[in-house]
């Protein structure tokens, strides 16, 4: 039998929802997990847990109710560092913007939520989503998860070395040339990197006037979890 950790996201929802596993169970089980493997990888740079906690605890209360749910009720998710929740800092992975924090969620994180799933974590990145290996000047180099001398890919490779130990069922990335595919390829997993435009892309860290080629090409993708490659000797 699996362990929770391991079940994608679209069985977590549906056990959920069912009454079959609670989001409390469910949200302390990555937990557990990241605080098991997370020193190994440094894939993960901050933890959520009273936040995730506490909406878990309502998320099973709203479901005891009644009420009507969203399609990943109670699923925990992660985000990557340079994709605003409001107030947390969106840091980009430099030591200049570590106490940057946001006013609001990025339209990606706010319909996550929407859709009823609960932030565990915040995962890293290189400096400013330069680089396609994840060595950041403030939160230190993401280890591939299968081999720890190998890279982990970037930019999003924080996202992917956490989706591939079991860390999250399901994580936000974003990709201009290849920042969420080089990581999946790096760590055995898949991605979504969606047609521009069909993700609302926006932030207020480091600044709104963002780059042309940025408003151009850049797109908020994920890793769909129902494909995740994952083993519990991943990580050795």
């Amino acid at each position: 039998m699996s362990e929770i950790w391991q079940l994608p996201a679209t069985e977590l929802a549906q056990r959920i929802a069912r009454r079959q596993l609670s989001s409390a169970e469910v949200v302390d089980a990555h937990l557990a997990r990241i605080d098991a493997v997370n020193p190994a990888l440094n894939a993960v740079v901050r933890v959520l847990t009273d936040e995730a906690r506490a909406a878990a605890v309502l998320a099973d209360q709203r479901l005891a109710s009644g009420e009507t749910v969203g399609p990943l009720h109670g699923v925990p998710f992660t985000v990557k560092e340079n994709i605003d929740m409001a107030g947390l800092p969106t840091t980009w992975g430099v030591p200049a913007l570590a106490n940057a924090v946001a006013p609001v969620d990025a339209p990606v994180v706010e319909r996550m939520r929407a859709a009823g799933a609960i932030p565990i974590a915040r995962t890293n990145l290189p400096d400013m989503a330069l680089r396609v290996h994840t060595d950041s000047s403030l939160h230190g180099l993401t280890r591939n998860p299968w081999h720890s001398g190998r890279t982990a890919g970037g930019s999003s490779g924080g996202e992917a070395a956490a989706l591939a130990s079991g860390m999250s069922p399901i994580g936000l990335g974003n990709d201009i040339g290849g920042s969420l595919r080089n990581p999946v390829n790096a760590c055995g997993i898949a991605s979504i990197r969606p047609s521009a435009g069909r993700v609302p892309d926006a932030g207020c860290v480091p600044t709104e006037d963002r780059l042309l080629a940025v408003q151009l090409m850049n797109v908020q993708g994920r890793w769909p979890a129902a494909w995740r490659m994952c083993v519990s000797a991943c990580v050795s």
